[in-house]
């Protein structure tokens, strides 16, 4: 049976998040149903899935935070994910965390992988009986 993905993206940082997206496409398995949502930041990611939960089996959280000169870098970073496994604990539902957290530039532009590895933790999780 085809699985129903979501993935949402934070294109804040355009560059970042394609790389995050591709990667993440690459890896789901084909076919399935896939569609991606946009979102200014990755603080509005959990209220999108929120709002999706119920139609989909797996979805996938991607975007980037970068530390900045303010505290707001923690309270995104910590807020968003409480928010994002608050919702796969009572849902039930496996959403692999690609939100990547960065000190700089070049940190994120490594991690563009990230959204391969939430795919695969997605997979592994709905193919657990």
């Amino acid at each position: 049976m085809k699985k129903r993905y979501l993935i949402v993206v934070a294109d804040y940082y355009k560059t970042i998040s394609k790389d995050l997206l591709e990667s993440a496409n690459e890896t789901l398995p084909k076919p399935s149903l896939i569609r991606t949502i946009n979102v200014p930041g990755v603080f509005e990611i959990p209220v999108i899935i929120s709002k999706n939960i119920k139609k989909y089996d797996g979805f996938l959280a991607l975007g980037c935070v970068i530390k900045g000169q303010t505290p707001h870098f923690d309270f995104i970073s910590r807020a968003t994910t409480d928010a994002i496994m608050k919702l796969a604990i009572e849902n039930k539902k496996p959403i692999g965390n690609g939100i990547i957290t960065c000190l700089n530039m070049k940190q994120a532009l490594a991690r563009k992988n990230k959204g391969r590895e939430a795919a695969n933790a997605v997979i592994s999780i709905l193919s657990q009986k």
